[in-house]
């Protein structure tokens, strides 16, 4: 008998053409995954381009609700929105938010339950000095004074119409109060995405533009440090236990690692968000002609989903949406 020389076992069989490649897939996107981040700003009369973030806008209320129902038309089924304040509304306790409930209002008067409306449940755009929660004498974040913020906040944008409230300051504790706070104020239905495992991260310079952050200092103190790994499973484990309806892992692609292990421990739904730098590195080279961005966008997208994650915060959303439809 003949022994054959050549490898009897070839994987490149099931490459050969684009309907092959589809047939073994293991990973697919849906448009129904992103989850589009929006920002709404005070006193703008007509939208405007963050620089750092080619494509994203701070918006008007017109211009929100226009974008929003690009996403949706696109397939998008859920919006996060931040609020721009004026600088001069800003004060020690960020207690001048009406620029993100009325958005939240707007838009769910406008859609109904069509489009999820979450919010983001933090401080930071609305604090003079720009940290997620309230300091005490020593200049320092006061975890449980900002908690009974964090609930007055959540139940504010549950009122305005809120499916979901989302809270990032990466407080002890913040899910559980917040839970309390919607049950006793009659919002047992409005969901929490909380952001578990967030890491004090370089990558999220373009975002300080997008909300006209006014941080003095850094975040190091509260969020995670971006050389540990085993806080994240605990911080996980914590808000699970504390009523949270999805868990979340930002950023994304720096933070493959521990996306996949949050996926693989998490009993609940478990989301990703690419941050404002990984989305400005990506435009930033396809601008440059240095990538094809939208191949880049896609495969960036694909390895969130290959690592586990179920929801995918993304400013791709309704361009990666509309990219996914058009390849059919």
């Amino acid at each position: 008998m003949t022994v054959s020389s050549f490898p009897n076992r070839r994987p490149r069989r099931l490459r050969t053409s684009p309907a092959m490649r589809e047939l073994v897939a293991q990973t697919r996107l849906d448009p129904s995954d992103f989850i589009l981040p929006m920002f709404v700003a005070e006193g703008l009369d007509s939208p405007r381009e963050i620089s750092s973030m080619p494509g994203v806008y701070q918006h008007t209320l017109d211009s929100l609700t226009r974008a929003a129902h690009e996403a949706l038309d696109a397939g998008v089924k859920c919006v996060d929105l931040f609020g721009v304040p004026l600088t001069a509304d800003k004060d020690a306790s960020g207690s001048k938010q009406g620029v993100l409930t009325t958005a939240i209002a707007h838009l769910r008067a406008e859609f109904g339950d069509d489009l999820l409306v979450m919010a983001d449940t933090c401080l930071d755009e609305f604090t003079d000095h720009g940290h997620c929660g309230v300091l005490d004498a020593c200049g320092r974040v006061d975890n449980d004074a900002t908690l009974e913020l964090y609930g007055q906040m959540a139940v504010s944008q549950a009122k305005a119409g809120a499916h979901i409230v989302s809270p990032s300051g990466m407080m002890d504790g913040q899910v559980g109060h917040i839970r309390t706070a919607l049950d006793a104020a009659g919002f047992p239905d409005v969901a929490i995405m909380a952001y578990s495992a967030k890491y004090a991260s370089a990558f999220f310079g373009p975002f300080r533009e997008a909300v006209g952050s006014s941080l003095t200092g850094d975040r190091r103190t509260y969020q995670q440090d971006p050389r540990n790994f085993r806080e994240s499973l605990l911080e996980v484990e914590l808000d699970v236990a504390e009523g949270a309806d999805f868990v979340m892992v930002k950023p994304g692609l720096p933070y493959l690692d521990v996306l996949a292990a949050v996926a693989q421990a998490s009993p609940v739904p478990v989301a990703v968000y690419q941050v404002s730098g990984e989305y400005a590195m990506i435009k930033a080279a396809g601008l440059n002609g240095w990538v094809d961005a939208d191949a880049v966008m896609l495969e960036s997208l694909h390895a969130f989903k290959r690592a586990g994650a179920d929801q995918i915060l993304t400013y791709f959303a309704t361009d990666a949406a509309r990219a996914l439809r058009e390849r059919g």
